[in-house]
């Protein structure tokens, strides 16, 4: 199941989090997010032993989405020791998102 990541929690959640990490950055209002958010849980289920999944709402963590610069969501970002290496924007098919992780 998919975390809520927030400004508060970041750090511990993503940044010192000892297996990689999938952001989501998200809004109810995006159509494409909702398309995307099935996949993502089903990823976060499936996984969850292996991979950690948040979710970035950027209504409500406008800082976060700012810090990351993201100005087209959805937006996936991978997260591995604590640096970022990947960012995809759009809707991805689960094996894309997948190979993003390194799975």
């Amino acid at each position: 199941m998919a975390i809520e990541i927030t400004n508060q929690n970041f750090e511990r959640e993503v940044l010192q989090s000892d297996v990689p990490v999938l952001l989501d950055f998200w809004a109810s209002w995006c159509g494409p997010c909702r398309m995307l958010s099935p996949v993502v849980e089903e990823i976060s289920n499936e996984y969850f032993s292996k991979i950690k999944v948040g979710k970035v709402n950027v209504d409500e963590q406008s800082e976060l989405a700012q810090k990351f610069g993201i100005m087209s969501i959805p937006t996936l970002m991978v997260f591995k020791n604590g640096r970022h290496i990947d960012t995809k924007i759009g809707v991805r098919p689960k094996n894309e998102i997948l190979s993003m992780l390194g799975i």
